[in-house]
């Protein structure tokens, strides 16, 4: 069954990673996968949660949100805090690039990403922890140009989605692809192949350890695009 837009069953959607997106953070990415386009800023901020006062450690944490019209109808502002869903993709955003620090030994500094979904096509989460990636990767070198702690940044960090269409896995799904899906999953890798999170449920018949390895081996073959892509967003 051929894809809506006519990729390969391993192919990644049309990819771009734009550094210095937004001038006044000090780590930003517009990162745009297919019609999926998020912002992600990192700013540096001194002070740390209250749990990690004294430690002389930082913390590296997320927000998520989407912009009421990113998808075909609008959909209304979370004003008084974020939801069931958005408070679980912060949480998986935060995790997958925590994993990206090789110290959190930068002072008592909190990096906060904001990821702001402007347009939605399915796969906003993993889109969003790639961009957050080159971001986080900018302000840690903005930190160690403009403190005395050294940069925090250990390696890259991408993420991306895989999925059963049809019987047929397939790799980075759009919205009409992941609606369809037999099985769908989202998965994090720390370069170049250690795992930070898999996800993943079927929405019908349950699948079985092949296809599984199946999605895991095109999930690695993406990051694998998305890491030289972040590379030389970076450079």
């Amino acid at each position: 069954m051929a894809r809506p837009d006519g990729r390969g069953a391993d192919e990644l959607r049309e990819l771009s990673l734009t550094r210095g997106a937004s001038p006044y953070a000090e780590g930003s990415c517009l990162a745009r996968f297919g019609g999926t386009l998020v912002l992600c800023t990192a700013s540096v901020q001194d002070g740390v949660p209250g749990w990690r006062r004294g430690s002389g450690l930082g913390w590296v944490t997320a927000e998520y949100a989407m912009l009421p019209r990113a998808t075909t109808e609008r959909s209304t502002r979370e004003r008084r805090g974020a939801g069931g869903r958005t408070s679980e993709i912060q949480r998986l955003i935060g995790r997958s690039l925590r994993a990206a620090l090789a110290t959190f030994a930068f002072g008592e500094r909190t990096i906060t990403l904001d990821c702001d979904v402007l347009q939605a096509d399915g796969g906003t989460r993993t889109a969003a922890i790639t961009g957050g990636a080159v971001a986080l990767a900018e302000a840690c070198g903005w930190l160690a140009a403009h403190t005395e702690a050294q940069n925090p940044f250990g390696r890259l960090v991408a993420a991306v989605s895989v999925g059963v269409v049809a019987g047929e896995p397939r790799l980075d799904l759009s919205y009409a692809e992941d609606s369809a899906a037999d099985v769908d999953a989202n998965v994090v890798v720390a370069e170049p192949d250690r795992y930070v999170e898999v996800q993943g449920a079927s929405e019908g018949e349950p699948f079985d350890r092949a296809m599984l390895d199946r999605m895991l081996d095109l999930a690695q073959g993406g990051v694998t695009a998305l890491f030289a892509a972040q590379r030389a967003a970076l450079r």
